[in-house]
């Protein structure tokens, strides 16, 4: 699953990255839908294959989280899109929603799966800038939310490690556990 997954990933950047459409902002735009929609869907679909149906639950937790706060933040802090759309541009939700599926999958499933994984976030990320729908910082910190959502929500496939974050009223960090 993991081969075929990685081929996929290369497979859809060579095919989106020859596209002559691609040069233009519309273009631009459905690759990085196109890619948010695969990593969400491999997000959801590895585990379900595999019959890890905490590790399915726990991946639609995490791309929920990551689209709903970068939806609640669009609220609060309007900002114009760089084409003049509207005022919803910070943080990019599709940057938050692809880094949510990326790192859901590097932390269930490890590297192997989580680099190329990353590297279509990354690929979403670029597109809704060249796409002008969003500021570089508009992806950076839709990166930063999806990333934290996928690491906060989602845990190792092997529970013999795990990183368990935590808060209180002096501060937050995380922990490791470790089973011997």
């Amino acid at each position: 699953m993991v081969k075929h997954l990685r081929q996929g990933a290369a497979g859809l950047l060579l095919c989106v990255a020859s596209t002559p459409a691609v040069a233009s902002d519309h273009g631009w735009s459905i690759a990085s839908g196109v890619g948010r929609d695969l990593l969400v869907g491999a997000a959801l679909g590895v585990p379900a294959v595999q019959g890890d149906w905490s590790g399915d639950l726990q991946a639609g937790g995490s791309v929920l989280l990551g689209w709903g706060a970068s939806d609640g933040l669009k609220h609060i802090f309007p900002e114009r899109r760089p084409d003049n759309s509207d005022d919803r541009s910070f943080p990019s939700g599709h940057a938050a929603v692809s880094f949510a599926a990326a790192a859901t999958l590097e932390n269930r499933y490890g590297w192997k799966v989580g680099l190329p994984a990353f590297l279509v976030a990354s690929f979403v990320g670029a597109g809704r800038v060249e796409a002008r729908k969003h500021h570089w910082y508009d992806v950076a910190a839709g990166a930063a939310i999806g990333t934290g959502s996928g690491f906060l929500l989602t845990s190792k496939r092997n529970d013999g490690v795990r990183l368990v974050p935590f808060a209180h009223s002096r501060g937050c960090g995380i922990s490791l556990a470790a089973r011997f």
